[in-house]
């Protein structure tokens, strides 16, 4: 533990309370969204409280108050379908149309593995055909 991962009043990291990785404050005040999710809360708009600090300081973890959480929104048929049409987005190539059991690596690639592998020439002729 670095003695600079323990700031309770947050003299050092901008008025943030900082503490090092599992040394944070009492349990059930504070935590991160991961641990309100699991317990059905959100953070509602609140500023962070606090932070947890790991790796080194190359890690941080924000703390909310769980007082002030609110309750996670329902999901709603118009969310559930917005969310379905968006991961189709992610399975489906944008060259040759086809849709895949897994989210493929658009960033990367930009395409299905098939379709990276080829050449411009071809790849223009299947997009002009996928267009048609």
């Amino acid at each position: 533990m670095r003695a600079i991962d323990l700031d309770p009043t947050g003299e050092h990291h901008g008025g943030t309370p900082t503490f090092p990785w599992k040394l944070g404050p009492e349990k059930g005040r504070m935590a991160t969204r991961r641990q309100l999710r699991e317990m059905g809360l959100r953070p509602g708009g609140q500023a962070v409280a606090a932070q947890v600090v790991c790796r080194g300081g190359k890690r941080v973890g924000h703390l909310y108050p769980v007082a002030g959480a609110k309750p996670v929104r329902p999901m709603t048929p118009a969310r559930a379908l917005a969310l379905a049409a968006a991961m189709k987005a992610r399975m489906t190539c944008p060259l040759c149309r086809v849709t895949y059991d897994f989210c493929l690596p658009l960033k990367s690639l930009g395409s299905c593995l098939p379709c990276s592998e080829l050449s411009d020439e071809e790849r223009e002729q299947l997009a002009a055909l996928a267009a048609a």
